[in-house]
C-alpha cells in the first residue's frame, strides 16, 4: 500500500500545538488501525494519537520531548512488513538543522575541560610558596576543605600577630559551605552552544532537587500543575475579580432528589448528583442574564450564543481540570445527567480530549464537595464569571407563610459568584446569582422525571 503520513489531529478550537510525550510504537512495529501509537500533551490535557490505518511504521519523524503543530505529520505508515527508515534524517525543512550528535558531544568536552580546570583551581596548596606562618593543624584542615593557599592568606587570624588559629579556619569552613568560593585562578570559557528547540529530552538529565536539610521536601511541579498555576496569576492580573454571596435555601432540591435518585438510576443506569441541577439553573439564568456569557478582546465585549458550562473536577493527581458541557440549555436534566457523569469518570482516567475542555463559557465549581460552605472562586479566562457552590447544611431558618412566619430546619447553602468588574458591575453580577438561588429555591417539588 502506499505510504500514510500520521497527522497531529486537530484538538480544540485555541489548542494550535502539542507536546510529543511518549511514543508508543517504534519504528518497524506494526500496529493497528486506531491502535493509540504516541501519547501527546497539550496545554489543556493529555491524549493518545492512534494510527489512521493498520500496517507497519516506517519512521518517527518527531522525537519525544518535541513540540509538534496541528497539521504536521508526525510518523509514517506503510505496508504490514516494510522495511522500517532507520536513517536520522529529519523531516523536511527549509533550512538545514546541525547534526545533534556532534553539538551534544561537543558541549560535554567543553563542560569536561572547564570542570577539570575548575577542580585545578581548588588542588591541595603549596604552603612553602607563602611567607606567613601557618600551623600543621590548619594546614591539616586546609587540605582536607581542600582551601586554596589564596584564601587562606586572605584570612583575617586571631592569633599572636595575626596567625589563623584552629577556630578561625573552623569558622571559615562553616561560613564558606554557604557562600560561593571564587576561584583565584582562570577558569576556561565555555564557548556558547547551540540550543536545539528539537533536541530530543532523553539526551539531558535532571538532578533532583536536594533539599538543605531534612526538615523539609522540595517536590517539582508536575506539568499540569506549572500550567494550572500560569492560568491562575495570568486571571488575577487580568481581571479585577469581585464575589457576591448568596444562600440558597435548597430544601426542595434535596427532597426532590432523595425521591427520584433510586428510580433514576433503574430508569437512566446513572447516578442523579447536584451538579446536572446546579448546571441546569445556572443555564437557565445566563438566558435571564445573557451579559455574563461574554469575553472581553481589548476594548471590545464579545457576547456568546452557545452556553457552554464548565464543571472543575478534581484529579487523583491533585490537580484540577474543567470538561465543558456544550450547549447545555439544550439538554433536558437527563442529558445533563449523562453528560456531566461520562465527563467525569473520563476526567478521572485521564480520557478526555483536547475538545472537552475547551470552548466553556461560564464555569461551576463546587467547593462544597470537600466540606467547604463557600469559597473565592479565581474566573477561568477568558470567560468573566464563575460560581462556587458550597456544602448544604441543615440549618434553622425562617419560613414565611401566609398564616405567618415559623422557625424550621432547612438545607442551606451558600452560591459565591466571582466575576470580571472591568466588565460585569455588582448589580449584574448580584442579581445573577440571586437568580440562580431563586431558580433552586423554586425548585418543583413534584418534577417528573
Amino acid at each position: 500500500m502506499a505510504q500514510t503520513e500520521v497527522i497531529l489531529p486537530k484538538m480544540g478550537e485555541s489548542v494550535a500545538e502539542a507536546t510529543i510525550t511518549t511514543w508508543l510504537k517504534s519504528a518497524g512495529d506494526t500496529v493497528e488501525a486506531e491502535e493509540a501509537i504516541v501519547e501527546i500533551a497539550t496545554d489543556k490535557v493529555d491524549s493518545e494519537v492512534p494510527a489512521p490505518v493498520s500496517g507497519t511504521i516506517l519512521k518517527l519523524l518527531v522525537e519525544e520531548g518535541v513540540v509538534a503543530q496541528v497539521g504536521q505529520a508526525i510518523a509514517i505508515i506503510g505496508a504490514e512488513g516494510e522495511s522500517a527508515v532507520t536513517s536520522s534524517e529529519p523531516a523536511a525543512s527549509s533550512r538545514e538543522v546541525p547534526n545533534t550528535e556532534e553539538i551534544y558531544h561537543e558541549s560535554a568536552q567543553i563542560v569536561e575541560q572547564s570542570v577539570t580546570a575548575a577542580i585545578a583551581t581548588t588542588e591541595v596548596p603549596n604552603f612553602g610558596a607563602s611567607e606567613q606562618f601557618f600551623s600543621p593543624l590548619v594546614k591539616s584542615i586546609a587540605k582536607k576543605e581542600v582551601i586554596s593557599l589564596a584564601e587562606l592568606e586572605g584570612l583575617n587570624g586571631s592569633g599572636k600577630k595575626g596567625r589563623i588559629t584552629k577556630k578561625d579556619i573552623l569558622a571559615y569552613v562553616e561560613n564558606r559551605s554557604t557562600v560561593a568560593v571564587v576561584p583565584t585562578q582562570p577558569i576556561t570559557t565555555v564557548k556558547e552552544v547551540p540550543i536545539l528547540a528539537a533536541a530530543p529530552a532523553k539526551s539531558f538529565t535532571t538532578t533532583p532537587v536536594q533539599s538543605v536539610n531534612g526538615d523539609v521536601e522540595i517536590i517539582e511541579m508536575d506539568r499540569m500543575r506549572k500550567l494550572i498555576a500560569e492560568h491562575m496569576v495570568m486571571s488575577k492580573h487580568t481581571s479585577p475579580h469581585v464575589t457576591s454571596f448568596v444562600e440558597a435555601d435548597v430544601t426542595n432540591v434535596v427532597n426532590w432528589r432523595n425521591k427520584v435518585k433510586n428510580d433514576f438510576l433503574k430508569k437512566e443506569g446513572e447516578k442523579l448528583t447536584f451538579t446536572p441541577i446546579f448546571i441546569e439553573v445556572i443555564a437557565k439564568a445566563i438566558k435571564d442574564f445573557p451579559m455574563i456569557n461574554i469575553t472581553v478582546d481589548g476594548g471590545k465585549i464579545i457576547r456568546k450564543k452557545s452556553i457552554n458550562v464548565g464543571m472543575a473536577a478534581a484529579l487523583p493527581s491533585g490537580n484540577l481540570i474543567v470538561p465543558v458541557i456544550k450547549n447545555a440549555d439544550h439538554l433536558n436534566l437527563t442529558g445533563l445527567t449523562k453528560v456531566v457523569n461520562n465527563l467525569a469518570n473520563r476526567a478521572r482516567n485521564n480520557k478526555l480530549k483536547p475538545d472537552e475542555i475547551s470552548g466553556g463559557t461560564y464555569t461551576l465549581t463546587n467547593v462544597g464537595s470537600f466540606g467547604n460552605v463557600m469559597g473565592t472562586p479565581i474566573i477561568n479566562q477568558p470567560q468573566v464569571a464563575i460560581m462556587a457552590v458550597g456544602a448544604i447544611t441543615k440549618k434553622p431558618a425562617v419560613i414565611e407563610t401566609p398564616e405567618g412566619d415559623s422557625i424550621g430546619i432547612r438545607h442551606m447553602m451558600f452560591l459565591s459568584h466571582s466575576y470580571d468588574h472591568r466588565v460585569v458591575d455588582g448589580a449584574l453580577g448580584g442579581m445573577f446569582v440571586r437568580k440562580v438561588a431563586d431558580y433552586l429555591e423554586d425548585w418543583d417539588i413534584n418534577r417528573e422525571i
